[in-house]
């Protein structure tokens, strides 16, 4: 019996601003739409997704739980470092609701994240993508040189200054970054080369002046190369004439790369004729790179018509409750935010985690990811927001622990009864 690899991917966002509630940064929620469970050179992967985290002990229990998964670790993290406004010196990740003048209570200590990495048993990694405000820019400026900051951790990604406005996109690293990721390197073997990928990303993401770069360490077996994944395997001797050769189903729907394509038809006596191959279904990872590189370009209505042959391919192959389909529908939905559409993201996010329910029930995982990104982009619906709302509030009333989201959701459509004006009798 030969044993199976777990690995983990944990996603914290360290974002200190109470009005984003229990949802991600636009940078974190970049990365866990992104289907992270692929950048993981493991055989089977838990993702955990840690958004607006109350306390440091609560973030600490899940990196702890994290590390001591035997297999690669990747630890994935966004938001803003500060050092206290009091006692300063010790840089902190902001959680939920911290400020320079809390912080010291409210935020994760870098030095726990780091300790906690250090005692993880099998490969690991650390990528950050980061904000630092004024205070904190010179520790992380000499962390970064010194190694400090990594602490004997690889430590690969950005730090950047508070911007001025909050960002509506992901930043520009992890966006360049995810794409490496969901590209490969059709030359590089099953495992990336992470300074080579962190270079390609930093390169394709032009930092400002002010970015400090982060690349410490060397990196074991972490980061799978889907492109690896993705070549074609020696094709079996054909099979002597006789019956057709049967069609194999995906050997898994984790990741969505490993979808294999049908066998070649077998090859026919040459009195009734060769009978032509059916055509291959292409795999999702195999469509998104074209996909997204047309998104990223701005041509939002191109890559909106490529995912959806891709989608159209899937239903007439699989049926339109598969989850081959299913997934389709979330590129789609995140193609739609890229394009600024929240209001369609939001539908089809709804419709992705109402498909979720139905085939592995609401405590799913990643059927709440996918309602709390259909959420997040409740929040930037504009007008369609009060049209939205009741399906929404429909969704979050079936998961355990919804209470919150769903209250948010009834204030809303309370205060827009509220708030309409009188009809005039004629």
């Amino acid at each position: 019996m030969v044993d199976t690899v777990r690995g983990c991917v944990l996603l914290l966002d360290g974002t200190p601003d109470r009005r984003r509630g229990v949802l991600p940064n636009p940078t974190a929620h970049a990365v866990a739409g992104a289907h992270p469970r692929r950048f993981l050179a493991a055989d089977a992967v838990d993702v955990v997704q840690l958004p607006a985290v109350e306390g440091p002990q609560s973030a600490l229990a899940y990196l702890q739980h994290a590390a001591a998964v035997p297999g690669p670790l990747l630890v994935w993290v966004t938001g803003r470092l500060m050092v206290p406004a009091r006692r300063g010196g010790e840089l902190h990740l902001a959680l939920s609701g911290s400020t320079p003048a809390t912080v010291r209570y409210t935020g994760l200590p870098w030095a726990w994240l780091l300790r906690t990495l250090q005692a993880h048993a099998g490969p690991v990694l650390l990528m950050a993508d980061l904000e630092a405000d004024a205070a904190a820019r010179p520790h992380v400026v000499n962390g970064a040189g010194s190694g400090e900051l990594a602490g004997g951790v690889p430590l690969f990604g950005v730090v950047n200054p508070v911007p001025p406005v909050p960002a509506r996109e992901a930043g520009p690293y992890t966006r360049a970054l995810i794409e490496a990721l969901q590209t490969g390197d059709p030359h590089a073997g099953p495992v990336l080369d992470v300074p080579t990928v962190h270079r390609r990303a930093l390169l394709a993401a032009g930092p400002g002046p002010d970015t400090v770069p982060l690349q410490w360490g060397a990196p074991g077996p972490v980061l799978a190369n889907v492109a690896a994944a993705a070549r074609p395997h020696p094709q079996p001797e054909p099979r002597p004439a006789g019956g057709p050769a049967p069609l194999q189903p995906p050997a898994s729907l984790q990741p969505p790369a490993s979808l294999r394509q049908p066998e070649p038809a077998p090859v026919r006596p040459p009195d009734p004729g060769p009978a032509p191959a059916a055509a291959p279904v292409p795999a999702q990872d195999d469509l998104l790179p074209g996909i997204l590189a047309a998104a990223h370009a701005g041509r939002h209505n191109e890559a909106a018509a490529m995912a959806a042959a891709g989608e159209q391919q899937a239903l007439r192959h699989y049926g339109p409750d598969s989850p081959e389909a299913g997934l389709w529908v979330e590129v789609r939905a995140d193609l739609a935010r890229m394009a600024g559409d929240h209001s369609r993201a939001a539908e089809l996010w709804m419709t992705a985690a109402a498909a979720r329910f139905g085939r592995s029930g609401p405590a799913d995982g990643e059927a709440l990811a996918a309602l709390k990104r259909a959420h997040y982009c409740w929040q930037h619906s504009g007008d369609q927001a009060h049209r939205l709302a009741p399906d929404l509030l429909a969704l979050w009333e079936r998961v355990p622990g919804g209470e919150g989201a769903a209250g948010h959701i009834r204030a809303h459509l309370q205060g827009a009864e509220e708030n309409v004006p009188p009809t005039v009798a004629r």
